[in-house]
Order: structure tokens, then C-alpha cells, then sequence
């Protein structure tokens, strides 16, 4: 063989080799569609589940506490207490590189100054209440009268029609109303149409009753709150005989400024915007390290351990703390109400953290498909997506947990009004454990899942850690997760109940003082 034989050989035999090497390369060298964005994904949920503890986010549960201690007890919307926590989120985001900015607007700011009830005859005791938010203020001092009770009825609709007050049956009385049907503020409205001179509206289920009528337009007569079981205590009383009560409802109402904290990531596809919020104000009756320093804390040590992975996320991140929730979601309200169509477009999915380290927990994963068949029904095209992708996180990690209804009762609210996609996670508020949700849970069976709730005692004694941690690693994993890869949310959900006793964490179990029934 010469030289020149030699030569073309050798190139064949190298072509021969290199064959099987090119046309295996496409195999391996092109990712299937969508395989980096899951990598990730992947890659930055575990990371920031692992990073993101609760035991630094509890540093944050601290400084709320502080913060209250020194602003009069509480860090309600329009308080100093609030501004400082505001100041502290923002200052927190700005150091971490955040674009960062308040959002400001006004509202009517209200603080309790009397909510007490007394029954004087015939056989004199306290009667607890809470004044429902935006109600007439009696005189100082209070009133005197006798009570009148709106028959119950069958379709539980008790108040919500004029013609449940007869004519003449409530003139210079009490009303005592079944909660039910239509808003407090109508129960209220028609009570004073037939001439009563106050509200009582009672509890349909275990728990106490905070409610808002809405605005200072809507009420018209001192109106408060009580639990189902002195309502109906009272309406066996009035079946002996006249009862007659004192009852005081005063509130400073005068409107004030405050803000939203809106944080984002500087990078990624504003076509792709990912929200999570959670509210940051408390009541005025404490200083709300549970409701909802809780879920504040876990978004801002989530969004503080993303900002040091310095990870270019595809999809950009925005966080939000909601200002005067306590209100009636007024702050989400005005962040949704300012939005542009292109910002609700840009905006794929809302995930909210309301209340997520109640002492006597539950695991509840909103109820994004209606699967439990409880009260609402289900959220925007993409919700049951998003209450899949937490249970299944929940459920790898054999965590057990349960669906909960949309309520409307927190700052998913204003977001699935304008059909965004949400979800998120709770821990119950003045809702009851049931015994089948203390097995699965642990706690107390027949106590509310917060005794704090809307309290004074709601300090960093009122914190459960396990809840805590449990919640803190849903948000972390839906960060991570979400920051590169949204492809979950187009694919189909077979719709299950998510417990054997379905919906259980839901119906009354929400935040907000609540507006409708």
C-alpha cells in the first residue's frame, strides 16, 4: 500500500469511528423542551427549602414583637407600631438588592375604645363581645335596653330581609341576629330600620365573631359580635321572659395613611411575574406575631435567601406586605384595583401566607379546584394547580395536611377577582379542631386552632414552631420552584378531596374581620 493509499484509508477508518460519535450527539447534546427550566427549578427549591429556616425567620417574629412593645401594643395599619414594621421589611429588602418601594394610600383607621355587654335581668352576667369594625359608638358609658331576637331562619338568611324584623317588635331595643346569609352590615341596616337602637350578631358555628361592616357608610346603629353559644343562650332566655342589657361599642375612626412594601427581583421575564404577599399589620388589640408576623417572616427570610443565592431567576419575583388587611384587604385591594391590564396579565399566579404557626395548628392547602365541595367555589383556571403543587411537596415529604375554602377572608381575595390563579397555606384562626384534625395534627380537639386570635396574648409565646418551619419550606420550594419553571400550571389536576373529612379546615377558618356571611 503507498503513501497515498495509506493516507485514505486512515481517513475512512476515522470516519468509520467518528460516525456512531455524530449521530449519537443529538441524544445528548439537545435538551428536551422545558429540561433546564425543571433543572433549575429543581436545583433552587431544594436549595432554598434547606436554607430557609425558621429559626432565623423567628428573628424577624422578634423584632415585631419589639417593635410592638414600644407602639403601644400593637402594629395595626396607620400606627407607628405598622410604619416601623414597614420600615423594617423595607430596609431588610433594600440591603438584599431588591427593587424595592412603598405603596401608599388612605383608608379609614379604626381602634376599639369600649367593646364590653352586660345581661341585667333577669339573672345579671358579663356577655363578651367584640365591636364590629366601622359600627356607630354608643354614648360613653354605654346603653340600656331590652332585647329583641329575629327568628331564626330555615334557609339561614336570619336578618338579611326587612320583613325578618316585625313591625314594631324592635323599636328602642337590642337586636340579636344569627350570623348567616347576607353581611353583617345589612343585618345591621335592617335592625335600625325598624327602629333598634343596636346590633348583636351571634356566631353560626364554634368560635368567636370579629366582623367589619364594611365602611363607615354601611353602619347605622352600635353593633357587635358574640359567640353561638351566648346567642343562643340569650334566645333561650328570651323564650322565659324580657331580658334586658347593657351594651357599650365605641371606636376612634379618622382617616390615615399607610403603606404596601412591594419588593421584586431586578431580573427576570416581567411576562412571567410571580406574586407571594402576606399582610403585615396587626390588630389594634395586639401585637400579631401570629396574625401575621408569621407570614411576613416567612416570605422576608424566604425572599433574603434568594437574594443570596444569586440566582438569575427566568421568571421575575415580587413579593408584597399588605397594609390594613384588618381592614378589609384594603391594601391588596388597592395594589389589584392600580394594576393595568398588562400588569394582571404579567401577573401568572398570587400565593398567600396568612397565619402559618397558629399554637393549636392545622395544615390547610387552599382549596384551589372546589375538590372538597366546601362553600366558594374554585379559583381561577391555574388554582387547582397551584394546590396540587403544595400537596404534592406535602405529601413527598409526609406531611399530613387538608384543603381549605376560599373564604375570601385574606389578600387572595382582590386576586382572584380578577381571575389570577392563587393559592397558598393556613393554619386556622378562631376555628375549632376537630378530633379527626388532632389525630392527624396533633393539639386539642374541641379549642380553637389560635385562642390568641384578635387578641392581646398574640405575642411570640403564641408562635408554633413546627407549623412554622412546615409553612416556611412551602414558601421556599414555591420560590425556588416558580422562579424558573411555571409549566405546572398548564398541566391537567385530577380533582380529589384532600382528606377523608373533606373541607374541614375550611368554612369559617380565615383572617380577616370578616364582611359577608
Amino acid at each position: 500500500m503507498n503513501a497515498s493509499q495509506r493516507r485514505a484509508a486512515a481517513v475512512l477508518a476515522a470516519a468509520a469511528l467518528a460516525t456512531p460519535l455524530v449521530l449519537a450527539a443529538p441524544a445528548t447534546a439537545t435538551p428536551a423542551p422545558g429540561a433546564a427550566e425543571a433543572r433549575d427549578a429543581a436545583k433552587l427549591a431544594r436549595k432554598l427549602v434547606r436554607e430557609t429556616t425558621a429559626q432565623d425567620a423567628y428573628k424577624h417574629l422578634q423584632k415585631f414583637q419589639a417593635i410592638a412593645d414600644s407602639a403601644g401594643g400593637h402594629r395595626a395599619a396607620g400606627s407607628l407600631g405598622h410604619d416601623a414594621s414597614a420600615a423594617y421589611v423595607y430596609t431588610q429588602l433594600k440591603k438584599a438588592g431588591y427593587a424595592v418601594a412603598y405603596q401608599k394610600f388612605d383608608f379609614i383607621y379604626t381602634e376599639t375604645l369600649a367593646e364590653k355587654a352586660a345581661v341585667l335581668s333577669p339573672a345579671p352576667r358579663d356577655l363578651p363581645i367584640r365591636a364590629m369594625s366601622y359600627t356607630k359608638s354608643t354614648p360613653v358609658g354605654g346603653i340600656k335596653a331590652d332585647l329583641a331576637a329575629v327568628p331564626v331562619d330555615a334557609d339561614g338568611t336570619t336578618g338579611c330581609e326587612p320583613g325578618d324584623f316585625a313591625s314594631g317588635t324592635f323599636t328602642g331595643k337590642i337586636a340579636l341576629i344569627k350570623r348567616g346569609g347576607c353581611t353583617f352590615a345589612a343585618k345591621q341596616q335592617n335592625a335600625a330600620a325598624a327602629g333598634a337602637v343596636g346590633a348583636i350578631v351571634y356566631n353560626n358555628a364554634d368560635g368567636v365573631l370579629s366582623g367589619t361592616l364594611g365602611d363607615q357608610a354601611s353602619a347605622k346603629i352600635p353593633t357587635g359580635g358574640i359567640t353561638q353559644a351566648e346567642g343562643e343562650k340569650l334566645v333561650a332566655d328570651l323564650a322565659k321572659g324580657p331580658v334586658n342589657l347593657s351594651f357599650e361599642v365605641r371606636q376612634l375612626q379618622e382617616k390615615r395613611s399607610t403603606n404596601n412594601v412591594i419588593a421584586e427581583t431586578k431580573g427576570g421575564n416581567a411576562a412571567n411575574t410571580v406574586v407571594l404577599g402576606s399582610h403585615l399589620d396587626s390588630v389594634t388589640a395586639g401585637p400579631g406575631i401570629n396574625d401575621n408576623g408569621s407570614g411576613s417572616a416567612g416570605l422576608l427570610q424566604t425572599a433574603l435567601e434568594l437574594a443570596k443565592s444569586k440566582d438569575k431567576v427566568r421568571n421575575k419575583i415580587r413579593f408584597a406586605w399588605w397594609s390594613a388587611e384588618e381592614n378589609g384587604l384594603l391594601g391588596s385591594e388597592h395594589y389589584v384595583e392600580n394594576l393595568s391590564d398588562l400588569g394582571k396579565k404579567e401577573i401568572k399566579l398570587y400565593l398567600n401566607f396568612d397565619m402559618i404557626a397558629s399554637p393549636n395548628y392545622g395544615l390547610f392547602v387552599y382549596d384551589g379546584d372546589n375538590s372538597d365541595g366546601v362553600g366558594a367555589g374554585a379559583g381561577p383556571e391555574g388554582s387547582a394547580q397551584l394546590e396540587r403543587d403544595i400537596n404534592d411537596f406535602l405529601g413527598k415529604r409526609g406531611v399530613p395536611h387538608e384543603g381549605t375554602d376560599f373564604t375570601g377572608r385574606s389578600d387572595y381575595g382582590p386576586f382572584i377577582e380578577v381571575g389570577i390563579p392563587s393559592g397558598g397555606t393556613f393554619t386556622g384562626a378562631e376555628g375549632i379542631k376537630t378530633a379527626a384534625q388532632a389525630q392527624k395534627f396533633g393539639g386539642q380537639a374541641g379549642v380553637a386552632y389560635d385562642v390568641n386570635y384578635h387578641a392581646k396574648g398574640d405575642t411570640l409565646a403564641n408562635i408554633n414552631m413546627t407549623a412554622f418551619d412546615v409553612n416556611i419550606d412551602v414558601i421556599a420550594n414555591a420560590v425556588g420552584t416558580y422562579a424558573h419553571d411555571l409549566s405546572s400550571l398548564k398541566k391537567p389536576v385530577v380533582s380529589v378531596p384532600t382528606t377523608g373529612d373533606a373541607g374541614s379546615g375550611g368554612g369559617l377558618h380565615g383572617d380577616h374581620d370578616e364582611v359577608t356571611e
